[in-house]
């Protein structure tokens, strides 16, 4: 039996999309009611960890897509209740979203890291880490053009190896189909060319005026959680100094796909609200 947690979420959703109609297939939800009829569904609630033990039930694979954004704390302690719970339910095998290796500069790693060392250290689990690049739909949303058709995400002369949120389901759904065959790997999932902020404008129309990062963090102060201000401003300055650009050429995430993967660009051009 296969559970996938988070499936109310953007990859969460298209990862059961990839599942629906497969036997032993259950998803995980906070509000299983709210999923499609016919989806074999289970209570799964991270900030309610008494309803893990249950919902693990006779689970052999947990796909457990990470917990969404929040303070460290707080998603380090939804982690740690789920792997306890499978190990107590006596799940065999955790498949992981992470966060990957070249985004260690970035605010929101530490709980991804902390995530894959309580893995390896587990006595019971075999366990597969699918490393996730940052979304070709998560880099159309901050680099958009304003209402003028002007860029202003301060991304500098940078770039980052976006991936296609599609491509990362279709990973996922495959490894924790066949789990056996990647226990104890750890997979870089990023795109193979940088596309940065003069690449987006060219696709979809718009001027490339890039901001200073003071202006970025004051706008993200005005209507964002504090946590999340210092996550906007450091995602955009490691693209910014060319820490996300990706290894530039195949690597993890086509092998598994077993093609190349979707251009970055088409998707942002597809998603731009310009």
């Amino acid at each position: 039996m296969l559970l996938v947690t988070g499936v109310n979420g953007a990859l969460g959703a298209l990862v059961l999309e990839r599942l629906r109609g497969r036997e032993g297939v259950i998803a995980g939800s906070r509000t299983p009611g709210n999923l499609p009829d016919g989806t074999p569904a289970r209570l799964v609630d991270f900030d309610w960890p008494e309803t893990l033990k249950t919902a693990f039930a006779g689970v052999r694979t947990l796909l457990l897509i990470s917990a969404g954004a929040a303070e460290d704390d707080v998603v380090i302690a939804r982690h740690g209740a789920a792997i306890a719970a499978a190990e107590e339910a006596g799940v065999e095998h955790v498949v992981y979203t992470s966060l990957s290796g070249d985004g260690d500069h970035l605010p929101y790693a530490l709980a991804h890291r902390w995530t894959e060392r309580r893995l390896r250290e587990s006595a019971s689990l075999r366990w597969t880490v699918l490393r996730n690049g940052l979304y070709a739909e998560f880099l159309a949303a901050i680099a958009a053009p304003d209402a003028d058709g002007v860029i202003t995400a301060p991304l500098g002369d940078g770039g980052l190896a976006a991936v296609a949120r599609a491509d990362l389901a279709e990973v996922a759904a495959a490894v924790a189909l066949a789990p056996a065959g990647h226990a104890g790997r750890t997979y870089e999932l990023v795109g193979e060319r940088a596309i940065g902020g003069a690449d987006i404008a060219a696709a979809t129309g718009a001027e490339y005026r890039p901001a200073a990062l003071a202006g970025t963090r004051a706008a993200a102060a005005s209507d964002a959680p504090d946590f999340q201000v210092p996550m906007v401003v450091g995602t955009y300055s490691a693209i910014a100094h060319g820490f996300l650009a990706g290894p530039g050429a195949p690597g993890d995430l086509a092998a598994l796909l077993g093609r190349p993967p979707r251009p970055a660009l088409d998707v942002i051009a597809g998603t731009s609200v310009a």
